[in-house]
């Protein structure tokens, strides 16, 4: 006899920008499993929740929603100062946690978050990572495990938003911390770079400006950040971040080896078109990480899921995002001070 499992039951805090598309692929896409509740502060993102999503109830208060619902695993999409306290209770409630990067701000929270996890072994905690499961990534992360491109010698990430979301990064930095130019732009290309080589970095240098926005100095922010690591092995590495790519979303990784390098995202396509008229020859590029990460957001999700009903424990685990954040909180301690910072993991 074949017997059909009931879906896991989930439910989501934070509809903003990001959370609204998690919101959406739990509703539409990921598979063994139902979107049963919501919690966010805005009354017109829970309208949303509700009329296009089909969700249930809906919360302001997370507590409330986990204290009430019946409920398998949550999902932490809500401002990064709330990360810790929000997976703490919800790891103590008995629930299964997703929660997007970083883990935090604050160092002492976020190591008694990674206590309380791992405190509870039999139950599933991820971090979104979400570009270990792009493509792309996955594709020359085999041609740099097969030996194709030799030994790395040298990496280089790039992180650069549009400038047309500086207007909405400002109103953002205004009204919260956003870890600083490292954090909030290259924690992806950190975890990439552990990821590539298997190794963790033992300095930092940072540089950052404001060149191109000198108005974010008036909130303590800056517009584009560079750091060189020097890892473990000796393999030198290179973060760019920064808010003002004229083109689009500016997102790219190069793996230099001893024998050949990859490179990831050269040029942010939209798609396979090329214009040819009075412009010039123009190809249309992406404009938000949204639109290029879609199918990768899916399948991390997906990936949870799988992993909570079978009870297997995720390859990304909360020590890789204490690491990362360490990592870029050095990058910003270097440029604050204009030194070379050891890192100490």
């Amino acid at each position: 006899m074949v017997t059909t499992r009931k879906p896991l039951r989930a439910a989501i805090i934070g509809l903003g920008r990001l959370g609204a598309r998690h919101a959406r692929h739990l509703a539409n896409k990921i598979q063994g499993v139902k979107l049963v509740a919501a919690c966010a502060l805005d009354s017109n993102q829970l309208e949303w929740a509700k009329n296009e999503l089909g969700v249930e109830t809906t919360y302001t208060n997370y507590k409330d929603m986990i204290d009430t619902e019946n409920i398998d695993a949550i999902f932490i999409v809500a401002p990064t100062p709330f990360h810790p306290e929000m997976t703490i209770y919800a790891m103590n409630a008995g629930l299964n946690v997703f929660c997007e990067k970083p883990l935090g701000l604050d160092f002492n929270e976020v190591d008694e978050m990674a206590k309380v996890i791992k405190s509870h072994p039999n139950q599933i905690f991820q971090s979104g990572f979400m570009r270990r499961y792009d493509d792309s990534y996955r594709y020359a992360k085999k041609i740099v495990d097969n030996g194709d491109i030799g030994k790395i010698i040298y990496m280089r990430g790039y992180g650069i938003d549009p400038i047309s979301g500086m207007e909405s990064f400002t109103k953002f930095a205004t009204e919260a911390d956003s870890g600083g130019i490292f954090v909030d732009m290259n924690i992806h290309d950190i975890d990439l770079i552990r990821w590539f080589t298997g190794q963790d970095p033992v300095q930092a240098y940072g540089l950052t400006s404001n060149i191109a926005a000198p108005q974010l100095a008036d909130i303590g922010e800056f517009e584009t950040g560079v750091a060189q690591l020097k890892m473990s092995d000796g393999v030198i590495a290179t973060l760019i971040g920064g808010r003002h790519a004229a083109h689009g979303n500016q997102v790219e990784l190069e793996v230099m080896g001893s024998n050949g390098w990859v490179r990831i995202g050269e040029h942010p396509d939209l798609n396979r078109v090329t214009v040819f008229n009075d412009q010039g020859v123009v190809r249309p590029s992406l404009q938000s990480f949204g639109e290029r990460f879609d199918t990768a957001f899916t399948d991390e999700v997906q990936d949870f899921v799988n992993n909570v009903i079978v009870g297997k424990q995720p390859e990304v685990t909360v020590d890789d995002g204490i690491k990362a954040l360490k990592i870029a909180k050095a990058c910003q301690q270097s440029a604050n001070i204009g030194k070379l910072v050891d890192i100490q993991l």
